[in-house]
């Protein structure tokens, strides 16, 4: 702290270069070029210090003043001392802009210094090694003779050890030692209030699949294999909106599952022999936001497709797991609902793919058919009978299921109606096509339609929706609407696009079989009419006279 002392005869004064030198300050004159919030924190840091400058060549006062100031705005008193010199020394009010600006380094010994380089090389790897096995490696590199002697001053561990502890940030120490992903994955604070922080409402829709622990046969009980599932959860209410099983993954499954959201619910289990009522799975629209990881069955341009509805699609950010914690979260429930009841009927357990663990498929014996009763059931206990005992029900009287969540915010709820069969042409996949005086040609194949003899003449292209079951038709996408174009080639009809590809293919490889047969068969013709033509001589003049009775004569000659 300041204090007055006689000038002695001769000194020295501190410049200002000197002085920013020593305190490690950067400093802004100008009060103009510092921010707001700068200009803000200086000003409060003045207020604090001033009632000190007008006593501060009194001591006791001045102390009793800190104590004062200190307590009042809850700041400590090394603290109020620091703004204090700081500002004597330099008599600028800019100086307080910023705490971080006059934190001056603190300088590491030479001892200190090979600490922190021993730690960023043997500690703060991908290596994973013990701070004992660091300090061994520091030892041996800096603190041996050439002859590989350990030397008399060597730091003892504790030394090495408090260093760490003082200088260790736990976030850059797991970030270092085991990856940015695994931090992200495993240790980064979780702070947020879950995925209703994010959802406010009904209508966003989390996306995913798996492949289910149970492996299936057919009706003949051949072992085909393990199903996937693909759903859509709702993230607020947790609702399964919908759902697909078969053995095709990707877009496909997709596809299916987008169809079953939008389906009559009631209809749809009673296909399988179970009756509900409408609350207990009253969903038949599409969520007007679709939350997806980065699976490449999403990523792709049929889910894309959705947003020609008013459909957002958006990406979640890697490494943030508990965005969609609910259908992670509903795979578990699911699995774990039908799986100890399954147990000996190809249900896999936990010791799956290890030496000497029981081969589940030859236990197998459920269809596919059987299996989707079994998850249809453990979907409708889920949406209408688990308890969500964590959800904000805010003074509501609510029954804690899925079903009676979505019932009471239904109306408020952000989704969308949209009839079956435009959905399913949104859904199909695109492609470019081009009109020629042949039809629409989309790859190898011809398509026809009335009303478009303009754009036959004049070879625009143009982009259609197609189904890859089936290549009998497409769509043609013009302003919006799906102008349905019939197949010419007629040896196609009802085949599917990789059918058809590969009956032109073998088509395509019988005739470029015969290409040299051709070629020399040509070639022999020509050999063969050279030969006649040459045996041939004119041997009088020909005339042109009289051909009409000559030709008479010619034609009754037997």
């Amino acid at each position: 702290m300041p204090s007055w002392v006689t000038i002695p005869t001769e000194y020295t004064l501190c410049t200002e270069e000197k002085l920013l030198s020593e305190t490690g300050v950067v400093m802004v004159t100008d009060e103009e070029s510092l921010s707001q919030a700068e200009r803000k924190t200086a000003h409060q840091r003045y207020t604090m210090i001033a009632p000190a400058l007008i006593v501060i060549e009194d001591i006791h006062a001045r102390s009793d003043m800190i104590n004062f100031v200190s307590k009042k705005h809850n700041v400590s008193k090394p603290t109020l001392r620091k703004y204090l010199c700081l500002y004597l020394a330099f008599q600028n009010i800019c100086i307080l802009a910023s705490q971080t600006k006059f934190k001056a380094d603190k300088c590491l010994t030479d001892e200190q210094k090979v600490f922190r380089w021993a730690l960023n090389k043997f500690y703060y790897t991908s290596r994973r090694n013990s701070l004992k096995t660091a300090y061994t490696m520091m030892l041996k590199e800096k603190y041996c003779d050439e002859f590989g002697t350990l030397l008399a001053d060597y730091p003892p561990f504790h030394r090495f050890y408090y260093f760490y502890q003082i200088h260790n940030k736990e976030r850059n120490k797991i970030i270092s030692r085991e990856g940015v992903s695994n931090y992200q994955r495993n240790h980064r604070p979780l702070l947020g209030d879950g995925v209703r922080e994010y959802f406010p409402t009904i209508g966003y829709g989390l996306l995913d699949s798996t492949i289910t622990d149970i492996y299936l046969v057919n009706e003949s009980g051949q072992l085909v294999g393990r199903p996937i599932l693909t759903v859509c959860v709702d993230a607020y209410s947790s609702l399964c909106m919908g759902y697909s099983l078969g053995w095709k993954g990707g877009a496909y499954s997709v596809a299916q599952m987008f169809q079953n959201v939008i389906a009559d619910k009631v209809e749809h289990c009673k296909k399988y022999g179970i009756i509900i009522s409408s609350d207990d799975w009253n969903c038949a629209a599409l969520p007007a936001t679709i939350l997806t990881d980065r699976g490449k069955e999403y990523v792709g341009d049929t889910l894309e497709h959705l947003t020609d509805l008013g459909v957002t699609i958006t990406n979640l950010p890697p490494f943030r797991a508990e965005l969609k914690g609910t259908v992670e979260k509903f795979f578990d429930i699911i699995q774990n609902l039908y799986k100890p009841y399954l147990k000996g009927k190809g249900v896999v357990d936990t010791d799956y793919q290890e030496r000497g663990a029981h081969d589940y498929r030859k236990d197998a014996c459920l269809t596919i058919t059987d299996f989707e009763k079994v998850i249809l059931r453990c979907i409708l206990y889920y949406n209408t009978q688990r308890i969500i005992e964590n959800f904000p029900y805010a003074g509501k009287a609510i029954k804690p299921y899925a079903n009676t969540i979505w019932n009471e915010f239904y109306k408020q709820g952000n989704i969308i109606s949209v009839k079956s069969d435009l959905l399913y042409k949104t859904l199909l996949p695109r492609t470019e096509a081009k009109f020629t005086r042949h039809g629409l040609k989309v790859g190898r194949l011809h398509y026809k339609c009335l009303g478009f003899v303009e754009e036959y003449l004049r070879g625009d292209k143009a982009v259609v929706a197609y189904e890859p079951n089936d290549c009998s038709y497409v769509f043609l996408m013009k302003d919006s609407d799906y102008i349905r174009f019939t197949l010419i080639e007629m040896a196609f009809l009802g085949k599917s696009i990789e059918e058809a590809e590969e009956m032109i293919r073998g088509h395509s490889d019988v005739v470029n079989g015969e290409i040299r047969n051709n070629t020399q068969a040509k070639i022999d013709l020509a050999h063969d009419i050279l030969a006649i033509a040459n045996s041939c001589v004119q041997t009088t003049k020909v005339t042109v006279k009289g051909v009409r009775k000559t030709r008479q004569r010619e034609a009754r000659k037997p």
